[in-house]
């Protein structure tokens, strides 16, 4: 396909229109222009423990069941529930910053979500018999 008037051949460059700028010069407008980053704040060290807590007792919970078979199934799907429902309040009374990694939603969706198996999972641990 031919080029139009005015236009430059394929394969070439057109001069830029504007002043020429340096190299240094680009790389300080880019750090400081729309392309530039915000150094990130770091987050509290303790900000993860309600997550650790959470999953201490779900593992726990896990264990439990594990090594206690169908005898102890009952007991760790309590726990386990107990595990999601520490989540939730934590994740309604925590803010954003001090939630970890509990916070990966907005903060009604986890709360729905978490609340929402521990309901269930507390409903499992209810109806199941009681081992003899």
């Amino acid at each position: 396909m031919s080029g139009a008037a005015g236009s430059a051949p394929r394969g070439t460059r057109r001069a830029a229109a504007g002043p020429a700028v340096t190299a240094p010069a680009r790389r300080r407008g880019a750090a400081a222009g729309r392309g530039a980053r915000a150094p990130r704040a770091k987050p509290p060290r303790l900000a993860q423990l309600p997550y650790l807590l959470v999953l201490a007792i779900a593992i726990g919970g896990l264990a439990w069941m594990w090594q206690g078979g169908v005898q102890r199934a009952r007991e760790g799907t309590l726990a386990l529930a107990g595990a999601m429902f520490i989540g939730a309040l934590a994740r309604l009374v925590l803010p954003e910053a001090r939630a970890g990694m509990l916070a990966s939603r907005r903060r009604l969706v986890d709360v729905v979500a978490l609340a929402a198996l521990a309901i269930g999972l507390l409903a499992a641990g209810l109806v199941l018999p009681v081992p003899s």
